[in-house]
């Protein structure tokens, strides 16, 4: 059973944050160049929230309000939902689905070391599925 931190390994531990104070177009803008659903709000060292696509279009976009005229914090989700390296990809998969969420910042020794998101999640366990695959048909056609 694969864990989070063999995703991380993977892909990385850069993350993409904008301080609570930055306003909405700022970080759309971050989301946008770097081709993410999602940047953290950080206060120094310390993990504050997140600004997803979803807070946007469902707290902002609806209400006609210009990005550039409303602060990040005004729009994050600030109760998060946090996951340890040590912690299964099942397990993330799980509290995606039943939380309806699509990030998890992953947090070790009290500090940010990475966010998964569904995206990874499900690679990795389309990536297992693949391997176990390939060992049943191995097996398989030695027993021919």
């Amino acid at each position: 059973m694969n864990r989070v931190w063999k995703i991380l390994q993977s892909k990385g531990g850069r993350t993409w944050s904008v301080a609570p104070e930055a306003n909405v177009q700022e970080a759309l803008a971050v989301m946008a160049e770097h081709g993410i659903g999602s940047v953290l709000v950080m206060e120094g060292d310390r993990l504050a929230g997140i600004l997803t696509e979803r807070d946007f279009a469902r707290k902002l976009g609806v209400q006609g309000r210009a990005p550039s005229a409303v602060a990040v914090r005004e729009v994050m989700t600030a109760n998060l939902i946090t996951v340890t390296p040590d912690q299964s990809v099942n397990e993330c998969m799980a509290i995606m689905t039943e939380k309806r969420i699509r990030h998890l910042p992953v947090i070790e020794n009290g500090r940010l070391v990475g966010l998964v998101s569904i995206g990874d999640v499900v690679k990795d366990i389309i990536e297992e599925l693949q391997f176990m695959l390939r060992q049943m048909e191995s097996y398989v056609s030695g027993l021919r």
